[in-house]
């Protein structure tokens, strides 16, 4: 008999893991209050970031830490009641920030990495979907020589140690390049590997669409009631009941809710981002996903539009839009490249799950036979969707896993 399994969230974390239990002979059966591929994984940058292999670290020079204080930087802003609720989890995240344990997770968190390109393909190429993939990397830019030596200097290590392939820029190169920049930028780094989507969402709902077409039924209503049933699960939703035997958790940043109502306490936070698109300027067109990396934000030359996102705000995932930092984003942006109207009524927002760790959570649930989580993603969870799904699977049906799934376990905080 068929194994019934529900996975809960449609965003790319979730659809990549119902697509790679489909593969494997499962029922699956998909849930998400709105259609796959609408809540986070419609609104991030669109790259496929191989190059990747070093979480976001919380800044602990005090440089730094002085220039956020005051809340009107354009990389990281936070809400300072958010900031007093999830207080536990960022002094976490701030003590693995540390260069003692940073050095330890960054080879953890690379194993990742390193797949996310064959995983993204094996989906693309059964989903049809390449129409939306551009396979040129994109475009670090600097603004001072000091930051761009200290990037290369940790560029350097990351090629020896994984395969991070990359060209250096300088003004003159990057002007053939972009000819439309301010020539503030001193130089950039072309990041090689990672491929760009111009359509993040419908590339989400290229593969939702395989789901179906491998058998697998999708369902839109909000989650009401999870609870242990005998050997399996049911699942209450607003608008029907469901059993399973085995349930995933891919709710992205909601996922703590119900997590916290059976007793499993993780210290996920959430950082928001926010978008806008801009009418494509003609007389000067944009060639490339370019990160203004001493500012924090990013250009994409999306189907919509160029898109802008933000860096990071620390806030919950249900507090009202606050176009502060995506309106001194756009102002910056504006002086390195003329962007046009704004074609959005208003701005994109979603919630990026974190964990203090800043690995994601991938495996068995602690004393919840038949549940299993892939949450807490952070950044990533548009480029590490696949390879999650594809481990989940093995770690389910009990197979050796391509790698060691110990650094991602759930009861590890």
């Amino acid at each position: 008999m068929t194994k019934q399994v529900v996975v809960l969230g449609a965003g790319m974390v979730g659809v990549s893991v119902a697509w790679h239990l489909l593969k494997r002979g499962y029922a699956v059966t998909l849930i998400d209050r709105v259609p796959p591929g609408q809540e986070t994984s419609f609104g991030n940058a669109g790259i496929i970031q191989r190059e990747a292999v070093r979480p976001y670290a919380f800044p602990r020079d005090l440089t730094t830490l002085l220039r956020v204080l005051p809340n009107r930087a354009v990389d990281i802003r936070y809400r300072p009641s958010s900031v007093i609720r999830a207080a536990r989890a960022l002094l976490q995240y701030w003590h693995y920030s540390s260069d003692k344990h940073y050095r330890k997770l960054v080879p953890e968190y690379a194993a990742l990495i390193m797949q996310s390109l064959d995983t993204h393909d094996e989906m693309i190429r059964s989903a049809g979907a390449e129409a939306l993939i551009r396979k040129a990397g994109y475009l670090k830019l600097f603004r001072t020589q000091k930051a761009l030596d200290e990037e290369l200097t940790k560029t350097a290590s990351d090629s020896t140690l994984f395969g991070v392939e990359f060209d250096v820029l300088n003004r003159q190169q990057l002007a053939q390049r972009e000819p439309s920049l301010s020539p503030s930028i001193v130089g950039a780094i072309h990041w090689k590997q990672p491929w760009t989507v111009t359509d993040p969402g419908a590339l989400v709902e290229a593969y939702a669409a395989d789901v179906k077409c491998k058998g697998g039924t999708i369902k839109h209503a909000s989650l009401t009631g999870l609870t242990r049933q005998g050997s399996g699960w049911l699942i209450q939703t607003t608008k029907e009941s469901l059993h399973a035997d085995q349930v995933v958790m891919a709710m992205g940043p909601w996922s703590s809710y119900w997590l916290d109502q059976l007793g499993i306490q993780v210290p996920l936070f959430a950082k928001r981002g926010y978008h806008m698109h801009y009418a494509c300027n003609k007389k000067a067109p944009l060639n490339h996903w370019l990160m203004d990396a001493e500012i924090g934000y990013l250009l994409a030359p999306m189907r919509a539009g160029v898109r802008l996102t933000t860096g990071a705000e620390l806030t919950t995932v249900d507090a009202p839009v606050n176009e502060s930092q995506l309106n001194a984003a756009e102002q910056v942006a504006r002086s390195l490249y003329p962007l046009g109207q704004r074609l959005d009524a208003c701005p994109w927002k979603g919630g990026r799950p974190c964990l203090p760790d800043m690995k994601p959570m991938i495996g068995p649930a602690p004393d919840q036979k038949g549940l299993w989580l892939a949450c807490g993603h952070g950044h990533q969870g548009f480029t590490l969707g696949p390879v999650t799904g594809k481990l989940l699977g093995q770690m389910i049906d009990e197979e050796h896993t391509d790698i060691d799934m110990h650094p991602y376990r759930v009861d590890r905080f």
